[in-house]
């Protein structure tokens, strides 16, 4: 089934569970929403990098379920992922010698803008992305 937003001003939610298949939902979410909205496919490919990182954290280091919102921008996207931990995610240098610990450097250099904001159930850590 592929996604058609047909309202430019539109928002795609799903609610995702704290497993591996879940970022591969994610990105075809992000990927639909791309296409509908006619944006280009390099900041599509950007952002399926992203929410992939953005849920993989979900599920890592969040808990219970997590909630992916993607909201059409003017020359972009937002990403936000919710879930139901106050932990914030950190840049951390990184180890050369683990193949891990990367994803947050990598939502920086793809993203615009990004960010965290509590709510009363967790956080939502929110990329904007440009094209």
């Amino acid at each position: 089934m592929r996604l058609v937003l047909n309202d430019p001003l539109a928002e795609v939610r799903v609610t995702l569970s704290a497993e591996g298949g879940s970022c591969a939902r994610a990105r075809q979410v992000v990927r639909d929403a791309a296409s509908s909205w006619e944006l280009p496919e390099d900041l599509a490919d950007d952002a399926q990098l992203v929410v992939t990182e953005l849920v993989s954290n979900g599920i890592d280091h969040g808990e219970g379920l997590i909630t992916l919102t993607v909201s059409r921008r003017p020359g972009g996207m937002l990403v936000e992922v919710h879930d139901e931990s106050a932990k914030q995610p950190q840049l951390r240098p990184v180890d050369p010698n683990s193949a891990r610990g990367r994803g947050m450097q990598l939502v920086q250099a793809l993203s615009a803008r990004w960010g965290t904001k509590p709510d009363g159930r967790g956080k939502v850590v929110w990329a904007e992305l440009e094209g």
